[in-house]
Protein backbone atom coordinates (compact mmCIF):
# COMPACT_ATOMS: atom_id res chain seq x y z
CA UNK A 1 0.00 0.00 0.00
CA UNK A 2 1.37 3.41 -1.00
CA UNK A 3 1.28 5.85 1.90
CA UNK A 4 2.01 9.01 -0.08
CA UNK A 5 -1.67 9.35 -0.92
CA UNK A 6 -2.48 9.77 2.77
CA UNK A 7 0.32 12.15 3.77
CA UNK A 8 -0.26 15.88 4.01
CA UNK A 9 2.91 17.30 2.42
CA UNK A 10 4.83 19.81 4.50
CA UNK A 11 4.43 23.47 3.55
CA UNK A 12 1.42 22.65 1.38
CA UNK A 13 -2.15 23.87 1.63
CA UNK A 14 -4.67 21.05 1.26
CA UNK A 15 -8.44 20.85 1.06
CA UNK A 16 -10.16 18.02 2.89
CA UNK A 17 -12.64 17.73 0.04
CA UNK A 18 -9.78 16.25 -2.01
CA UNK A 19 -9.52 13.30 0.40
CA UNK A 20 -12.23 10.68 -0.17
CA UNK A 21 -13.47 9.17 3.13
CA UNK A 22 -14.68 6.08 1.23
CA UNK A 23 -11.37 5.41 -0.57
CA UNK A 24 -10.12 1.79 -0.32
CA UNK A 25 -7.09 1.77 -2.67
CA UNK A 26 -8.96 -0.52 -5.05
CA UNK A 27 -9.54 -3.16 -2.36
CA UNK A 28 -13.03 -4.65 -2.29
CA UNK A 29 -12.53 -7.95 -0.47
CA UNK A 30 -13.19 -7.20 3.19
CA UNK A 31 -12.22 -10.72 4.30
CA UNK A 32 -8.88 -10.53 2.46
CA UNK A 33 -8.20 -7.12 4.03
CA UNK A 34 -8.92 -8.52 7.49
CA UNK A 35 -6.52 -11.42 6.84
CA UNK A 36 -3.86 -8.94 5.74
CA UNK A 37 -4.51 -6.91 8.88
CA UNK A 38 -3.77 -9.98 11.01
CA UNK A 39 -0.43 -10.34 9.25
CA UNK A 40 0.23 -6.70 10.04
CA UNK A 41 -0.68 -7.28 13.69
CA UNK A 42 1.89 -10.07 13.84
CA UNK A 43 4.59 -7.92 12.24
CA UNK A 44 3.78 -5.10 14.63
CA UNK A 45 4.15 -7.48 17.60
CA UNK A 46 7.56 -8.52 16.31
CA UNK A 47 8.81 -4.96 15.85
CA UNK A 48 7.41 -3.90 19.19
CA UNK A 49 9.35 -6.67 20.91
CA UNK A 50 12.59 -5.43 19.33
CA UNK A 51 11.69 -1.79 20.09
CA UNK A 52 11.23 -2.72 23.74
CA UNK A 53 14.47 -4.72 23.90
CA UNK A 54 16.58 -2.08 22.13
CA UNK A 55 15.24 0.63 24.46
CA UNK A 56 16.41 3.54 22.29
CA UNK A 57 13.35 4.82 20.47
CA UNK A 58 9.76 5.40 21.53
CA UNK A 59 6.75 5.66 19.24
CA UNK A 60 4.00 8.19 19.87
CA UNK A 61 0.80 7.64 17.87
CA UNK A 62 -1.86 10.36 17.80
CA UNK A 63 -5.45 9.81 16.70
CA UNK A 64 -7.73 12.73 15.89
CA UNK A 65 -11.17 12.51 14.31
CA UNK A 66 -14.78 13.51 14.48
CA UNK A 67 -16.99 11.38 16.73
CA UNK A 68 -17.79 7.86 15.45
CA UNK A 69 -14.85 7.84 13.04
CA UNK A 70 -13.54 4.63 14.62
CA UNK A 71 -10.62 5.70 16.81
CA UNK A 72 -11.36 3.22 19.61
CA UNK A 73 -11.95 0.25 17.33
CA UNK A 74 -8.86 1.04 15.25
CA UNK A 75 -6.70 1.08 18.37
CA UNK A 76 -8.34 -2.14 19.57
CA UNK A 77 -7.79 -4.09 16.34
CA UNK A 78 -4.42 -2.73 15.22
CA UNK A 79 -2.81 -3.08 18.64
CA UNK A 80 -4.44 -6.43 19.47
CA UNK A 81 -1.15 -8.35 19.27
CA UNK A 82 1.03 -5.90 21.15
CA UNK A 83 2.50 -6.83 24.53
CA UNK A 84 0.65 -4.62 27.09
CA UNK A 85 3.94 -4.11 28.96
CA UNK A 86 5.28 -2.15 26.01
CA UNK A 87 2.23 -0.07 25.15
CA UNK A 88 0.14 2.58 26.87
CA UNK A 89 -3.06 4.34 25.74
CA UNK A 90 -4.27 7.71 27.00
CA UNK A 91 -7.67 9.17 26.19
CA UNK A 92 -7.69 12.91 26.70
CA UNK A 93 -11.04 14.18 27.92
CA UNK A 94 -11.97 17.66 29.09
CA UNK A 95 -9.06 18.98 31.19
CA UNK A 96 -9.33 18.82 34.97
CA UNK A 97 -8.91 21.84 37.23
CA UNK A 98 -5.33 20.75 37.91
CA UNK A 99 -4.58 20.49 34.21
CA UNK A 100 -6.13 23.89 33.54
CA UNK A 101 -3.69 25.38 36.05
CA UNK A 102 -0.82 24.32 33.77
CA UNK A 103 0.11 25.06 30.17
CA UNK A 104 -1.89 23.13 27.58
CA UNK A 105 0.97 20.73 26.76
CA UNK A 106 1.58 19.77 30.40
CA UNK A 107 -0.75 16.79 30.58
CA UNK A 108 0.59 15.44 27.28
CA UNK A 109 4.15 15.72 28.54
CA UNK A 110 3.25 13.59 31.53
CA UNK A 111 1.86 10.88 29.26
CA UNK A 112 4.74 10.59 26.79
CA UNK A 113 5.97 7.01 26.24
CA UNK A 114 9.24 5.84 27.75
CA UNK A 115 12.01 4.61 25.49
CA UNK A 116 11.16 1.19 24.11
CA UNK A 117 7.41 1.76 24.38
CA UNK A 118 4.52 2.68 22.14
CA UNK A 119 2.33 5.49 23.42
CA UNK A 120 -1.11 6.13 21.94
CA UNK A 121 -3.03 9.37 22.38
CA UNK A 122 -6.75 8.98 21.74
CA UNK A 123 -7.23 12.67 20.97
CA UNK A 124 -4.31 14.84 21.98
CA UNK A 125 -2.93 18.33 22.47
CA UNK A 126 -4.39 19.12 19.05
CA UNK A 127 -7.76 19.47 20.77
CA UNK A 128 -6.38 22.85 21.86
CA UNK A 129 -6.48 23.97 18.22
CA UNK A 130 -9.72 22.18 17.34
CA UNK A 131 -12.50 21.99 19.93
CA UNK A 132 -11.17 25.06 21.74
CA UNK A 133 -11.11 26.92 18.45
CA UNK A 134 -14.67 25.92 17.56
CA UNK A 135 -15.71 26.79 21.13
CA UNK A 136 -13.46 29.76 22.04
CA UNK A 137 -15.41 30.27 25.27
CA UNK A 138 -13.35 27.35 26.64
CA UNK A 139 -10.30 29.61 26.65
CA UNK A 140 -11.77 31.45 29.62
CA UNK A 141 -11.19 28.38 31.79
CA UNK A 142 -7.50 28.35 30.84
CA UNK A 143 -6.97 31.68 32.64
CA UNK A 144 -4.41 32.85 30.10
CA UNK A 145 -2.63 36.18 30.57
CA UNK A 146 -3.41 38.81 27.90
CA UNK A 147 -0.15 38.28 26.00
CA UNK A 148 -0.91 34.55 25.60
CA UNK A 149 -4.38 35.17 24.21
CA UNK A 150 -5.68 37.24 21.32
CA UNK A 151 -6.26 36.67 17.62
CA UNK A 152 -2.75 35.27 17.09
CA UNK A 153 -3.25 32.43 19.57
CA UNK A 154 -3.80 29.70 16.96
CA UNK A 155 -0.73 30.58 14.91
CA UNK A 156 1.27 30.66 18.13
CA UNK A 157 -0.01 27.24 19.14
CA UNK A 158 0.81 25.78 15.73
CA UNK A 159 4.39 27.00 16.10
CA UNK A 160 4.61 25.75 19.68
CA UNK A 161 3.34 22.31 18.69
CA UNK A 162 5.78 22.11 15.77
CA UNK A 163 8.67 22.95 18.09
CA UNK A 164 7.40 20.44 20.66
CA UNK A 165 7.19 17.64 18.09
CA UNK A 166 10.59 18.50 16.65
CA UNK A 167 12.02 18.28 20.15
CA UNK A 168 10.43 14.85 20.62
CA UNK A 169 11.72 13.50 17.31
CA UNK A 170 15.23 14.82 17.94
CA UNK A 171 15.21 12.94 21.24
CA UNK A 172 14.16 9.60 19.79
CA UNK A 173 10.37 9.78 20.08
CA UNK A 174 8.92 9.07 16.65
CA UNK A 175 5.62 10.90 16.12
CA UNK A 176 2.84 9.42 13.96
CA UNK A 177 -0.32 11.49 13.50
CA UNK A 178 -3.52 10.00 12.10
CA UNK A 179 -6.72 11.82 11.19
CA UNK A 180 -9.53 9.31 10.61
CA UNK A 181 -11.53 11.00 7.89
CA UNK A 182 -15.17 9.96 8.19
CA UNK A 183 -17.89 11.52 6.03
CA UNK A 184 -20.80 13.38 7.55
CA UNK A 185 -23.19 10.84 6.02
CA UNK A 186 -21.34 7.87 7.51
CA UNK A 187 -21.18 9.54 10.90
CA UNK A 188 -24.97 9.93 10.81
CA UNK A 189 -25.39 6.20 10.05
CA UNK A 190 -23.13 5.25 12.96
CA UNK A 191 -24.92 7.62 15.34
CA UNK A 192 -28.28 6.13 14.36
CA UNK A 193 -26.92 2.61 14.88
CA UNK A 194 -25.80 3.60 18.37
CA UNK A 195 -29.31 4.80 19.12
CA UNK A 196 -31.23 1.97 17.43
CA UNK A 197 -29.14 -0.93 18.76
CA UNK A 198 -29.51 -1.29 22.58
CA UNK A 199 -26.04 -2.79 23.00
CA UNK A 200 -24.57 0.36 21.44
CA UNK A 201 -26.62 2.90 23.40
CA UNK A 202 -23.76 3.46 25.84
CA UNK A 203 -21.58 4.74 22.99
CA UNK A 204 -23.87 7.64 22.15
CA UNK A 205 -23.88 11.00 23.88
CA UNK A 206 -26.30 13.83 23.18
CA UNK A 207 -23.27 16.12 23.02
CA UNK A 208 -22.08 14.13 19.97
CA UNK A 209 -25.16 15.26 18.07
CA UNK A 210 -24.67 18.84 19.21
CA UNK A 211 -21.06 18.88 18.00
CA UNK A 212 -22.23 17.61 14.62
CA UNK A 213 -23.95 20.97 14.14
CA UNK A 214 -20.45 22.51 13.99
CA UNK A 215 -19.24 20.15 11.25
CA UNK A 216 -18.12 22.85 8.80
CA UNK A 217 -16.28 24.74 11.52
CA UNK A 218 -14.45 21.58 12.53
CA UNK A 219 -13.47 20.84 8.94
CA UNK A 220 -12.02 24.34 8.61
CA UNK A 221 -10.15 23.92 11.90
CA UNK A 222 -8.76 20.52 10.86
CA UNK A 223 -7.59 21.90 7.52
CA UNK A 224 -5.79 24.71 9.30
CA UNK A 225 -4.13 22.20 11.61
CA UNK A 226 -2.92 20.06 8.70
CA UNK A 227 -1.72 23.04 6.71
CA UNK A 228 0.31 24.37 9.63
CA UNK A 229 1.53 21.29 11.52
CA UNK A 230 2.23 18.61 8.92
CA UNK A 231 6.02 18.61 8.83
CA UNK A 232 8.77 16.46 7.37
CA UNK A 233 9.56 15.11 10.85
CA UNK A 234 5.94 14.64 12.00
CA UNK A 235 3.57 14.48 9.03
CA UNK A 236 -0.19 14.07 9.20
CA UNK A 237 -1.83 11.02 7.62
CA UNK A 238 -5.43 11.51 6.49
CA UNK A 239 -6.91 8.01 6.60
CA UNK A 240 -10.24 7.21 4.89
CA UNK A 241 -12.64 6.11 7.64
CA UNK A 242 -15.96 5.26 5.99
CA UNK A 243 -14.87 1.60 5.80
CA UNK A 244 -13.42 0.56 9.13
CA UNK A 245 -11.72 -2.53 7.70
CA UNK A 246 -9.67 -0.32 5.38
CA UNK A 247 -8.95 2.24 8.11
CA UNK A 248 -7.43 -0.44 10.33
CA UNK A 249 -5.40 -1.94 7.50
CA UNK A 250 -3.96 1.43 6.44
CA UNK A 251 -3.06 2.47 9.98
CA UNK A 252 -1.44 -0.89 10.69
CA UNK A 253 0.59 -0.76 7.48
CA UNK A 254 1.90 2.74 8.22
CA UNK A 255 2.87 1.87 11.80
CA UNK A 256 4.70 -1.29 10.69
CA UNK A 257 6.50 0.56 7.88
CA UNK A 258 7.56 3.29 10.31
CA UNK A 259 9.01 0.81 12.79
CA UNK A 260 10.74 -1.07 9.98
CA UNK A 261 12.39 2.16 8.82
CA UNK A 262 14.11 2.52 12.21
CA UNK A 263 16.26 -0.56 11.48
CA UNK A 264 15.67 -1.89 14.97
CA UNK A 265 17.78 -4.74 16.34
CA UNK A 266 18.07 -6.74 19.50
CA UNK A 267 20.93 -5.61 21.77
CA UNK A 268 24.24 -7.44 21.42
CA UNK A 269 26.29 -8.34 24.49
CA UNK A 270 29.96 -7.68 25.08
CA UNK A 271 32.59 -10.41 25.00
CA UNK A 272 32.80 -10.25 28.80
CA UNK A 273 29.05 -10.66 29.12
CA UNK A 274 29.09 -13.51 26.58
CA UNK A 275 31.74 -15.31 28.62
CA UNK A 276 29.56 -14.92 31.72
CA UNK A 277 26.60 -16.42 29.87
CA UNK A 278 28.66 -19.41 28.74
CA UNK A 279 29.84 -19.96 32.30
CA UNK A 280 26.25 -19.85 33.52
CA UNK A 281 25.35 -22.37 30.82
CA UNK A 282 28.00 -24.76 32.08
CA UNK A 283 26.70 -24.49 35.61
CA UNK A 284 23.13 -25.17 34.51
CA UNK A 285 24.09 -28.10 32.31
CA UNK A 286 26.16 -29.63 35.11
CA UNK A 287 23.14 -29.88 37.41
CA UNK A 288 21.81 -33.36 37.99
Amino acid sequence: MKHDRFIVPANTKINLKDYDPAYTDGLTDKAAAQAELQQGVQRLAKYQDILYAQDSYALLILFQAMDAAGKDSTIKHVMSGVNPQGCQVYSFKSPSSEELDHDYLWRSNRALPERGRIGIFNRSYYEETLVVRVHPELLVHQKLPPEANGKEIWDKRFKQINHFEQYLVENGIVVLKFFLNVSKEQQKKRFLARINEPEKNWKFSVSDARERQHWDQYMEAFEDVFNNTSTSYAPWYIIPADHKWFTRLAVSDIIVSTLKSLHLSYPTVSEVRRAELLEAKKVLESEE
